[in-house]
């Protein structure tokens, strides 16, 4: 499979940019998934490297040769569109072979390729119909096979799974990493669902304006958020921010603020020697407060206000108040929540992030 390497990539529209000198390299038989909020310029960056969008500035490179300047059917890519994009007059099985029909491809590997697809996406049954005889996540299906068909060394998925229900999409989802298991081959992911992005991706891109925020795993981005915008962008609930100032009490470093206190690990004192002040952002994520059992070595002991429970099966998430902010946090969903109930949670000081208040980095 090729590397995929993007060069100083820049895409502007008029005198909107909304990709700016952008580099990237995908490495061989790796799943990228490239995930952003809305207008960051993640499905430009992937219609640029099908072909469909022209260069401002920059090369995309396919196994060290250069590509920007060829047509899309020169670049052996298949892609996958977020409106699916079928034939309505076609039945499933010739819009999944259409473009092997397009290539004069002798018909017994026409109807071999579309059989073998058809089975592993577990639409056999289906090769009759129409596309207006099919439910969502079946045209979802068809469309992923119209590109596998081809056996292309790179496939190109554009928000595939975001006009479908929840349960279709965590399905689909299932179905997707599954089918990345038995493929060989190069796959470029865009999505704006973090979770898609976190269970999908080998790895993650996170964008922002057009540019790259931090690249990684999963577990790197969400463990080791390189600033504020990855930190609340990745994870589910988001995480928690609110003011906060530093200071020291009794030889030991602390954050505090409106209604709290919080002692920091030693290791923190170096991260922060470079502030220009002592004012931080504090970032604290839901599944990091833990109902106290009456240990007091427990951790930092934190009384919260329930002002809202929400119940949402195995877990509830409480609706609290913490530094002025209205936060969120995890529980079991078995811990009794009472109207203007008052909880008792215990917090690990090394949970606790700080960033810049000026630059938003990671302290």
């Amino acid at each position: 499979m090729p590397q995929i390497v993007l060069q100083n990539i820049k895409k502007s529209f008029g005198a909107v940019t909304v990709v700016e000198n952008l580099n990237l390299t995908m490495a061989a038989n790796e799943f990228t998934v490239l995930v952003g909020p809305s207008g960051c310029g993640k499905s430009t960056i992937l219609r640029m490297i099908a072909g469909l969008e022209a260069l401002t500035a920059g090369e995309i490179l396919i196994d060290g040769k250069p590509v920007a300047h060829l047509e899309p059917k020169d670049r052996d890519i298949a892609m996958v569109f977020q409106d699916y994009a079928l034939y309505p007059h076609m039945n499933v099985a010739r819009n999944m072979s259409f473009a092997l029909r397009l290539a004069n491809y002798p018909k017994k590997e026409i109807e071999s390729r579309v059989k073998k697809v058809a089975d592993m996406l577990g639409i056999e049954s289906l090769l009759a119909r129409k596309p207006a005889q099919l439910s969502g996540g079946q045209r979802q299906r068809v469309a992923m096979g119209r590109a596998l068909v081809r056996d292309a060394s790179t496939f190109l998925f554009d928000e595939p799974l975001s006009n479908l229900d929840a349960k279709l999409r965590t399905q689909m989802r299932a179905e997707l990493a599954l089918m990345r298991r038995r493929l060989e081959k190069n796959m470029i992911y865009v999505t704006h669902d973090q979770v898609e992005a976190m269970t999908l991706g080998d790895r993650i891109v996170v964008l922002r304006n057009g540019a790259i925020q931090q690249q990684g795993s999963a577990e790197q981005l969400y463990k080791t958020p390189v600033n504020k915008f990855v930190a609340g962008f990745l994870g589910s609930p988001p995480m928690n921010f609110f003011d906060g100032t530093l200071g020291e009490t009794d030889g030991r470093l602390a954050v505090s603020g409106q209604d709290y206190h919080l002692p920091l690990p030693d290791a923190m004192r170096a991260r922060v020697g470079g502030l220009k002040d002592d004012k931080v952002i504090v970032g604290i994520r839901p599944s990091a407060f833990t109902i106290a059992n009456g240990d007091p070595a427990a951790g930092i002991r934190l009384d919260l206000p329930v002002v809202l429970p929400e119940y949402i099966g195995s877990q509830s998430v409480i609706v609290s108040r913490l530094g002025g902010q209205q936060i969120q946090i995890e529980v079991s969903s078995d811990t009794p929540l009472g109207d203007n109930a008052t909880l008792t949670f215990t917090l690990d000081p090394r949970s606790v992030y700080l960033f810049n208040p000026h630059t938003e980095a990671t302290l």
